[in-house]
């Protein structure tokens, strides 16, 4: 599946988009460039899902934790500054990824043996005119 965020005018209606594709997906690895978007469109998907709280990057937290309007625990991981498989396992990473509730991860390739092999892989490509394409 392939889908365009044509400016970040409409980035909440390709996240909606996104929401409505995701199926029984609950572990999704955002992949990217630095720069990319991974970041916004989380947190636009993460709008669309009716959080309140204030959604940003977890860089030095690593996980940040937040819940949707419907309930659903949503886990929004940054794995950037992870140099070490044993740094994710002290943080129980696996609880959190194996826990059934949706786990959104960027910089999932510093942690790639610990995901499940139902990860859903979201590459998001920046264009020369500043569109993204976001592919599943």
């Amino acid at each position: 599946m392939n889908l365009k965020i044509k400016s970040i005018q409409t980035i909440n209606e390709t996240a909606r988009q996104f929401i409505y594709q995701i199926g029984e997906g609950k572990v999704f690895a955002f992949n990217g460039a630095m720069g990319a978007g991974k970041t916004t469109f989380i947190k636009a998907i993460c709008e669309e899902l009716g959080v309140i709280e204030t959604v940003n990057s977890p860089t030095f937290a690593i996980v940040n934790e937040y819940a949707a309007a419907d309930g659903r625990i949503i886990y929004h991981f940054d794995c950037y500054r992870i140099n070490k498989i044993e740094e994710a396992l002290e943080i129980g990473i696996e609880e959190y990824l194996y826990s059934g509730n949706l786990c959104f991860i960027e910089w999932s390739e510093n942690i790639a043996s610990l995901l499940p092999d139902s990860v859903v892989n979201v590459e998001i490509k920046e264009l020369e005119n500043g569109e993204r394409y976001v592919i599943m």
